[in-house]
């Protein structure tokens, strides 16, 4: 290949190709190769876009999204009410991506918060003041049917004693 490269410099790459009877897609994807191994990718910086908001820009629109009135409305409502007042702080597209930036992109109206959930706890310091039963479903011989196992606590009269009788 380096050959056909040193003749490709004097007589060009279609007649050295020929004079060695090589397909130039050939010698074309093995300089390619060769290049791409060498070559190694570094990544640079993007510049500044020469419109993109300063920082002042960008602090008073994200002052206007936070305030009391739009704190709770998505950014298309936010930009078409301030467009009717005749106010443009930048698109739609724009208060979102500044809106990422300072991780605001969730739900933005005001949500109920759940109250926290005590598990009851039943107790009871004389006789039938506390009841409790289930109700179980069983199911049955053929489909769709069911049984019904209801346990129902024993009632027990106020001042009995438990007693268990044997036989």
């Amino acid at each position: 290949m380096l050959a056909v490269a040193d003749l490709a410099a004097h007589i060009g790459m279609k007649s050295a190709c020929r004079a060695f009877a090589l397909n130039r897609g050939f010698v074309y994807r093995d300089r390619a190769r060769h290049r791409a191994t060498v070559r190694q990718y570094i990544p640079r910086a993007r510049p500044r876009p020469p419109l993109a908001l300063s920082s002042a820009e960008q602090d008073r629109l994200l002052g206007e999204l936070n305030s009391e009135r739009f704190a709770d409305i998505a950014p298309a409502t936010v930009f078409a009410t301030l467009l009717d007042e005749g106010r443009y702080f930048g698109s739609i597209r724009t208060m979102y991506r500044l809106l990422a930036s300072q991780d605001q992109t969730g739900e933005r109206r005001n949500q109920r918060i759940q109250p926290i959930y005590t598990k009851p706890e039943l107790l009871a310091t004389r006789p039938n003041e506390v009841w409790s039963w289930d109700i179980t479903k069983l199911k049955g011989p053929a489909k769709w049917t069911c049984f019904h196992l209801h346990a129902a606590p024993e009632i027990i009269p106020s001042g009995a004693e438990f007693s268990r009788s044997t036989g």
